[in-house]
């Protein structure tokens, strides 16, 4: 179920949205231990003057948002985020001093399954 959602704030090329995804994708896997086949994202990209970091409008930057169901460890976590900001440093070149991962453990009765139903009514 892990789903990110990843906004960049700068020119990147189809090739870096594409390795930036994979790079994720296995961060999770490598980090938490979740199956491939349940790992979502997205890349969006944001116009730079629409971005303020430390009081500057368009400073390069990178935001993943990770929803997680519940149940991974502080120390599955933190490897997360090392993973993931590896992956940005390594797809899109951004500095993981100016990377944020943020995370989010969603309660299985309020995530969306299978049609519809929530996560805790399927049982994963």
């Amino acid at each position: 179920m892990p789903i990110l959602t990843i906004f960049v704030n700068r020119n990147v090329t189809p090739a870096q949205k594409q390795q930036l995804l994979e790079l994720s994708s296995q961060a999770v896997v490598d980090s938490i231990g979740a199956p491939l086949a349940n790992v979502r994202g997205i890349v969006q990209t944001v116009d730079a003057n629409s971005t303020i970091v430390a009081g500057e409008i368009g400073k390069e930057q990178v935001q993943v948002t990770v929803y997680l169901l519940p149940g991974r460890t502080d120390e599955q976590k933190e490897a997360l985020i090392a993973a993931l900001s590896r992956a940005v440093t390594d797809s899109v070149g951004v500095s993981d001093q100016d990377s944020r991962v943020i995370i989010h453990d969603i309660p299985l009765s309020d995530m969306g399954v299978a049609g519809g139903i929530s996560a805790q009514a399927a049982r994963r």
